[in-house]
């Protein structure tokens, strides 16, 4: 293993980067491939599996196991790279002008690369306040993988006093985003020859009517909703964002299926805007429908959810986390992450900090600067210091 923090940073780096962990895929051989390295330096690691045995999350320790300490959360999936124009291979970390290049290397594979990097920092501090590793996956299709592993944590004799989850803040201390809530509607109509549409029912019509009721939501919200100067967008959010059906021109359509999704600022509000849309459409609707055929109809299930981060900005885990970062800002974001997961599942007070820019995220020829991942790896070594005092 090279010995300087910025070689191990990179070697780390492009193992992950080299590891295609789309959430479609097994992230199981990069869980084994970061159990091996914890070994090499006498770590131990707990292996959460989800019930297809595919994908897998890490919980480790460093540190004595009977003492509060601090979390640092980084998920392992990233999102697919099909349909974008990279300028290389994604799946290798590719360096040039003091920049990593490489799917993940942002969002958010740059921030677990460090935090790893740094274990023998770590193991050789002999802490006396413990440092936690939580490795997760699936967080990029709802933030799935974490809740197995914060049920886990939350059986745990001893709570850890805080988090800090390592999305890309460009290392501004984030003390709050919102949530989302995701909704799939699918719209049973009546297919007809297009020359009798009236005997059909249109499915794509009546979606066209919630699409609008959506739209005219979004507006209200906007303009009445509660607005929070901290976030970049400061409210909630609601839109329509994937819209199927039809089959032909001349064919009344029978079926339409309706993506929308809500961000509210709320803790739960996102859901609470969600379901008071479905009301609206089984009351308004579903009986116009059901009116013409009895078997038409529209059946809704729940995509994502998630709710909202919300930590007072006087809290000891955002006092401590401005320490570390060197800076006396914090901010909200638009954008999810599992920090509000650790906080309503296992009452962990969190906090977003990480390296990189979220403009990054999710594009082709994403990359995260070196200078970045360095300040991440000075915050976790201040965390070291901390930790070690007990």
């Amino acid at each position: 293993m090279p010995s300087s923090r910025p070689e191990r940073i990179r070697k780390l780096l492009s193992d992950f980067v080299g590891f295609d962990t789309v959430s479609d895929r097994s992230n199981l051989p990069l869980i084994a491939h970061i159990e091996s390295y914890l070994a090499a330096f006498g770590v131990k690691s707990e292996r959460i599996v989800d019930t297809t045995g595919q994908k897998a999350s890490l919980w480790v320790t460093i540190g004595p196991d009977d003492r509060p300490g601090y979390v640092l959360s980084g998920h392992t999936d990233v999102v697919p790279v099909v349909g974008q124009e990279w300028s290389h291979d994604p799946f290798r970390l590719i360096e040039r002008d003091g920049k990593l290049y490489g799917r993940g290397t942002t969002d958010m594979k740059g921030f677990v690369a460090v935090c790893l990097a740094m274990v023998p920092e770590m193991v050789e501090a002999k802490l006396a306040t413990p440092i936690h590793l939580a490795i997760s996956y699936d967080e990029e299709i709802g933030c799935v993988g974490v809740r197995p592993m914060l049920g886990e944590v939350a059986k745990k004799k001893t709570k850890p006093l805080g988090a800090f989850i390592g999305e890309p803040t460009q290392m501004q201390v984030i003390i709050g985003h919102k949530g989302k809530h995701g909704v799939r509607a699918t719209f049973k109509g009546l297919a007809r020859h297009s020359s009798i549409a009236p005997d059909g029912v249109n499915a794509i019509e009546y979606a066209a009517e919630l699409i609008t009721e959506i739209r005219r939501r979004a507006i209200k919200l906007a303009s009445e909703a509660e607005r929070n100067s901290l976030y970049d967008v400061p409210h909630s959010t609601l839109l329509t964002s994937i819209v199927h059906g039809g089959a032909a021109l001349n064919i009344v359509p029978d079926a339409c299926t309706v993506e929308f999704e809500c961000r509210g600022i709320g803790i739960t509000e996102s859901r609470e805007v969600t379901d008071a849309i479905v009301a609206w459409a089984k009351a308004e609707l579903e009986p116009a429908m059901k009116a013409r055929n009895p078997e038409c109809g529209i059946a809704f299930e729940e995509i994502l959810d998630y709710p909202a981060l919300d930590t007072e900005a006087d809290a000891p885990i955002v006092t401590l986390a401005k320490s570390l970062a060197g800076r006396n800002d914090h901010a909200k974001v638009a954008f999810g992450t599992e920090a509000s997961l650790f906080a309503s599942m296992a009452d962990i007070p969190s906090v977003v900090i990480g390296p990189g820019s979220i403009a990054q995220a999710h594009t082709p020829d994403e990359f995260v600067e070196m200078a970045e991942l360095e300040k991440c790896a000075g915050f976790v070594e201040k965390l070291i210091a901390h930790c070690a005092k007990g």
